[in-house]
């Protein structure tokens, strides 16, 4: 699974980091810090879970396809 932050969306209320602080985090000025942009599998829910709560819809979330 791979995060899109959308930047300009963003109104950084760190509801995201408050599910995921090992994904995001949000810096004095407001501005969302993506710590990494693919997730191993373990932590999928809990960053579902903020991708879900943003108030502005700023994150989504992307499948990376496996292949053999």
């Amino acid at each position: 699974m791979r995060v899109i932050v959308d930047h300009v969306k963003c109104a950084g209320t760190g509801m995201c980091e408050s599910f995921a602080p090992e994904v995001f985090e949000v810096q004095p000025d407001g501005s969302l810090v993506l710590l990494t942009d693919e997730l191993p599998e373990g932590i999928s829910k809990a960053v579902r879970a903020a991708a879900e709560s943003c108030p502005v819809e700023a994150i989504s979330l992307e499948e990376i396809g496996h292949t053999s």
